[in-house]
């Protein structure tokens, strides 16, 4: 199980010592929203609030705030948990002093009473990284947010994810994604890639690598960098480079429009919502 500890204290050791003695790993990250953002997805949250009740609240409703799925445990002393209320947005509390066994049974109560673990695959959903993809509302959620996209980007991406590490040509994206009946050219998958990426946003746009003349894959974030590719066959996110190297066709306003709405493609002003 993988467990994000936050806390301002110098030695994260001394909010819940029996952690030590139970084999799950353990990341203590300060309590700024900026380190929130660079530690990444975890199974379970537990904030330190042993001493700064009034932060430690903040800290977890902002976590509430996220649309995050991730279960928050707040770590209190026996004269704090008069101040623990239903506006906090926790999911369980614990005291400094609990034994392992009882903290290991309830953060398994825990994570399983939310869905399992963030590594563990949801029927109907696929995640790459911070980004979940839910096939029966058709969304696409990163961080948290909904991405507005077109249905083809949906399934597009959606086909990615759910393959990831694998390379498709552009022959065999069209053919997977827009069916055999398609009779538009490959550039339309050139258009689509460079607008997920747009919507993905700088620090995510690698979530979707290029492979030089041969075409795309799905890679997963390296550990605690979200938008990080981890494998270095690929290439970053690149302007049009031309179709004969493998890169990216140029686009063209008109020949965009074309791309999305010819053949079985359905019509940009669809959202998925």
């Amino acid at each position: 199980m993988d467990l994000l500890l936050l806390t301002a204290d110098p030695n994260p050791e001394s909010v819940l010592p029996a952690l030590a003695l139970l084999p799950h790993t353990v990341r203590a990250a300060p309590t700024q929203v900026s380190a929130l953002l660079e530690a990444g997805a975890a199974d379970v949250a537990i904030v330190d609030a042993r001493t700064d009740l009034a932060g430690a609240r903040g800290l977890c409703r902002l976590l509430g705030s996220t649309g995050s799925t991730v279960p928050v445990v707040a770590v209190v002393t026996e004269g704090g948990l008069v101040a623990v209320s239903t506006d906090w947005g926790i999911d369980e509390i614990l005291l400094p002093g609990t034994g392992p066994a009882e903290i290991d049974a309830r953060l398994r109560l825990l994570v399983g009473r939310r869905g399992g673990l963030a590594g563990q695959e949801i029927p109907g959903k696929a995640s790459l990284g911070e980004l979940v993809i839910d096939e029966g509302t058709y969304t696409a959620r990163l961080r948290g947010r909904p991405l507005d996209l077109t249905y083809k980007e949906f399934e597009l991406l959606k086909f990615l994810v759910q393959h990831v590490g694998r390379v498709f040509t552009r022959a065999q994206l069209l053919q997977e994604v827009w069916g055999y009946d398609f009779f538009g050219g490959t550039r339309t998958v050139d258009v689509h890639v460079r607008r997920l990426r747009a919507k993905l946003g700088p620090e995510h746009e690698a979530l979707i690598g290029t492979v030089r003349n041969v075409g795309y894959k799905a890679v997963r974030p390296a550990k605690g960098r979200p938008g990080t590719a981890q494998e270095g066959v690929l290439e970053a996110p690149e302007g049009p480079r031309g179709g004969p190297d493998g890169g990216e066709e140029p686009d063209t306003s008109a020949a965009g429009e074309e791309a999305e709405t010819s053949g079985k493609a359905v019509p940009r002003s669809v959202p998925v919502t």
